[in-house]
């Protein structure tokens, strides 16, 4: 259990550093620079307590997966926002975009959230062969 947290942990830390890259290309910012926060380790390790919920849906078509794992990441990123700005160490302020919920979430990443709950259910089914 503590290796899949750490795993999921550093997935996570990896994707914000490869997504915040993109978005500085996007941008036109050739140092490709990116960043993330170290808030952002035991969120991403919490999808340790996702597995349940993927043992659950295992059988079911892609799209229920995705989407019930898309739901869950934004219950996730709402309250860990939020608790996270009560103490302003929030990593994230989404007030610029349009479809923000109290900047905490924005619903324009569900495709986004969609994938990566596919990702993370690939990353444990790969630990339970492997680890």
């Amino acid at each position: 259990m503590i290796k899949r947290f750490i795993l999921y942990g550093f997935a996570g830390l990896i994707m914000e550093v490869v997504w915040t890259g993109l978005n500085s290309l996007y941008r036109g910012d050739k140092k490709l620079g990116c960043y993330t926060s170290l808030w952002m380790f035991p969120i991403y390790g919490s999808v340790i307590f996702f597995e349940p919920i993927m043992n659950i849906i295992a059988g079911l078509p892609i799209i229920v997966r995705g989407v019930t794992y898309m739901l869950y990441i934004f219950v996730a990123e709402y309250y860990s926002g939020t608790l996270l700005g009560k103490i302003n160490a929030c990593p994230w302020d989404y007030s610029n975009s349009r479809y923000n919920v109290q900047s905490v979430i924005r619903l324009d990443y569900a495709p986004l959230w969609f994938a990566v709950g596919l990702g993370f259910e690939a990353a444990y089914r790969y630990c339970l062969i492997n680890l």
